[in-house]
């Protein structure tokens, strides 16, 4: 159970934040998959227009993508960059879903969390936040994903250890919060990230919870020193 300070923070959040409708529903779990994997390393923009490229040329079912040619969906693919390995691994994870499961995810997402997540994980490509990303939102699985938004305010706000690896991360936020509001603390740890927390120029000074933040003070010396 979160702790007051803990609690203030989702709070907060929520009031200058709006969820998005899409986050009241499950998404496609392939599509989610696909999106999920252009999206590493990529910014949010180049992720969108890389899949909408896909989407144009390709129907987005396991079937179509393991038939497809890679050199075309890696030209889909180039305004998100790491074009040739994103290309090599949505034809491969296409592939095997298609063939060992019949093209459909419910197979896995109907598992327990931690069987679903580890029979992901060994789909090529797939790592643990993109398994996370899956569940969370296609599988309503009580799972936190750790991108790097999450991972740097959690860290910030002292909702997570400084040093910790992406599994300490989640860990602590799933211990801290309520298996109910995961989706909101993901989604909402990652619009602060965009919009106050940021890598390089934080706005402290415009936070809305900043009064609750321990690293505040850090990098206002940082701005005046």
């Amino acid at each position: 159970m979160p702790d007051d300070r803990q609690k203030k923070i989702l709070e907060i959040l929520r009031k200058t934040f709006t969820m998005p409708k899409w986050a009241t529903s499950a998404e496609d779990s392939f599509r989610r998959l696909i999106v999920t994997i252009i999206s590493q390393n990529t910014a949010d923009r180049n992720t969108e227009r890389a899949f909408e490229n896909l989407s144009k040329k390709f129907k987005i079912t396991p079937e179509a993508l393991a038939n497809a040619k890679q050199k075309e969906i890696e030209q889909c693919l180039r305004v998100g960059g790491l074009y040739r390995n994103k290309g090599k691994t949505i034809k491969q994870v296409s592939k095997t879903i298609l063939e060992k499961y019949h093209g459909e995810l419910d197979p896995i997402l109907s598992m327990p969390t931690e069987q679903a997540r580890k029979t992901l994980m060994q789909l090529k490509g797939v790592g643990p936040k993109t398994a996370d990303v899956v569940l969370l939102f296609s599988g309503n699985k009580n799972v936190v994903p750790v991108d790097t938004h999450v991972n740097r305010v959690s860290k910030r706000l002292g909702l997570a250890p400084q040093k910790g690896n992406y599994e300490a991360v989640r860990k602590a936020l799933q211990t801290i919060y309520n298996p109910t509001d995961y989706m909101q603390v993901h989604l909402l740890l990652i619009y602060h990230g965009r919009k106050y927390c940021k890598a390089r120029l934080p706005q402290c000074p415009q936070c809305p919870i900043n009064t609750l933040c321990p690293s505040r003070n850090l990098f206002t010396q940082q701005k005046t020193g």
